[in-house]
Formats: C-alpha cells, sequence, structure tokens
C-alpha cells in the first residue's frame, strides 16, 4: 500500500517568470525514457514481481524503498513543469485569441489539452510509455539495469539544468541531482554485494560533481546525498545491510531514516479562466458550498 501526504518534496521558488518552451524541457524528466515516469514504474514492477524476497529481502526493501520515492519524484516534476507554464497567458474574451501568446509554444499540447499544466510526455509531446519498463527478474540483471537508469536520468537532469536558468526548474533538477546520485550509489551498493565488483568506483557519471551546480550543492552542503529513507514507519529497514559505510564521492557517513523526509505544502494553482479551468464561476462556488454545508448539516 501507499500512504500520500498533502505535502511536496522541497520548495519550489514561486516567481512570475512564465517560460512555455522550459516547461517543455522540463518535461523530459518526468515522460522521457529516462524520467521520473520511468523510474517510478521499472522499480514498481520489479517490486511487485520481486522473487525470493525473504532470503533477498534487502535488496527488495531497497527497490521498495526508492520505489515511493520516485512517485514523490513525478509529483515534484510535475510542480516544476507547471512552475514554468503559469502566467504564459491571461484572461481575455474568447473573440481576443486569449492562448495567441501560446500558438508557437514548442509543446502546445500544454494549452490544447492540459489547461497549462504537467502531461505524462517527454518533451517533444510522445506520451510516457509502458515499453520503458524493464524487468528481467534476474536481480543482477535488474540492479545494473536501473544503475545504468539513473545515469542516464542524471545526464539529462544535468543537461536541462543547462537548457534553463528558469529558478523552479533550476530548483527541482538541482534537487533531484542529489537524489538522483543517492539511487546511483544505492544501486552501485546493492551490485557490489549481489557480485563482489565495486561498481562504485564508476561513480559519478557524466563525471561532474553534484557540488558543481549551485542548486545541487546547496543540498550536498545539509548531508542530503548521505540519507537513504525507507518511505515506510515500519517496514523496509534491512536497506541498512546496503546502504552503509561511507559515500564513494566526499567519504561522509552514510545513513538510514526510518520513515520520510518533512515536506512543504503543495503550491497553490490559481484558476486559468482562459483554459476553462476550473470552470467555476463565483457563483457556482457559493452554490457549491451551500450544498456543502447542507451536506454537512453545518449552520452558519
Amino acid at each position: 500500500m501507499f500512504k500520500r501526504m498533502d505535502e511536496i518534496m522541497i520548495e519550489i521558488p514561486d516567481v512570475e517568470k512564465p517560460d512555455p518552451n522550459a516547461a517543455a524541457a522540463v518535461q523530459e524528466l518526468l515522460g522521457g525514457k529516462f524520467g521520473e515516469m520511468s523510474t517510478l514504474n521499472n522499480y514498481l514492477y520489479q517490486s511487485f514481481n520481486f522473487r525470493s524476497k525473504d532470503k533477498l529481502k534487502p535488496f527488495y526493501d531497497l527497490v521498495m524503498s526508492i520505489t515511493a520515492e520516485e512517485l514523490g519524484h513525478v509529483e515534484l516534476v510535475s510542480h516544476a513543469v507547471n512552475k514554468c507554464l503559469r502566467g504564459s497567458t491571461a484572461y481575455k474574451e474568447p473573440d481576443s485569441t486569449p492562448l495567441d501568446a501560446v500558438k508557437d509554444a514548442r509543446l502546445s499540447y500544454h494549452f490544447l489539452a492540459g489547461a497549462q499544466g504537467a502531461m505524462p510526455f517527454d518533451s517533444m509531446g510522445n506520451p510516457w510509455t509502458g515499453a520503458n519498463v524493464f524487468n528481467s527478474g534476474n536481480l543482477v540483471e535488474d540492479l545494473l539495469h536501473n544503475f545504468f537508469l539513473e545515469c542516464g536520468a542524471r545526464t539529462h537532469k544535468m543537461k536541462v539544468y543547462e537548457m534553463t536558468d528558469h529558478p523552479a526548474a533550476r530548483a527541482v533538477v538541482g534537487f533531484l541531482l542529489v537524489r538522483g546520485g543517492v539511487h546511483v550509489v544505492a544501486y552501485a551498493k546493492a551490485l557490489e554485494i549481489a557480485t563482489g565488483v565495486n561498481v562504485t568506483k564508476l561513480v559519478p557519471i557524466p563525471s561532474l560533481s553534484n557540488k558543481s551546480f549551485t542548486e545541487a550543492a546547496k543540498y550536498e552542503e545539509k548531508g542530503v546525498h548521505t540519507k537513504l529513507y525507507t518511505w515506510s514507519d515500519n517496514d523496509f529497514s534491512s536497506i541498512d545491510q546496503i546502504w552503509k559505510g561511507t559515500h564513494p564521492e566526499d567519504g561522509l557517513p552514510l545513513e538510514v531514516i526510518q520513515g520520510a523526509p518533512e515536506g512543504v505544502p503543495i503550491p497553490e494553482a490559481p484558476e486559468s479562466k482562459e483554459e476553462f479551468a476550473p470552470g467555476i464561476s463565483a457563483e457556482e462556488f457559493k452554490e457549491i458550498a451551500k450544498r456543502l454545508k447542507m451536506a454537512g448539516n453545518i449552520k452558519d
């Protein structure tokens, strides 16, 4: 089962800087082949189909806990896309072409079908596909795939960071560089325990430290790259048999934390009348409020 909180992992800057093309670039980190939809669903189905989970519990616990974090990453990237899109258009009467400003946006689907919100697509508008899921059933093969997947995701994050200076995009990408780096090292350590091969000697891939990115360095200074969460109040604690020792890049001690990190409130998305979203007028809102009060037997 999953437990959900009305929070996201970090605070995303609330700036008035609409940039539809930045949003399109960030979409790659959501619905691209190496995006968060792919990492989530790869680990999700590997966890569903895991063989001999009692005998291989530390590996099972690792995949289970990282799966939960990836769900939060899908959520976080989606809100980054939304922040980049916010304010791209303004309300005018239909005959005044209120969406004219975005007709040449690289990814017009944000405006035609998404009411200026994130979609499960890549940066070119291609829908995410389940064909991106790899689950061989072989523990070492799956761990090796996951290591490669996280390295590919890291490469794409670095490129998107270099592609836009939008504060919301950079804040989220910087954080995800750090947390994705945790997953890279975690799978490398798991492979070392499973095979005896010191895969951690390969990191970082690409060979550029997270500390080179301002929005990632600030999290590494806080030790965020050394912590692995169980994302469960009581389960998956045996990941400490894998996530132990020191970080291969800076030698800091690694730490397993039972539970989830503290989050921040999910940002409010204002109405977009020109997109007919949410499509509830002030008068209709009053009627809805009246019906809710009646249903709850609430008196003024």
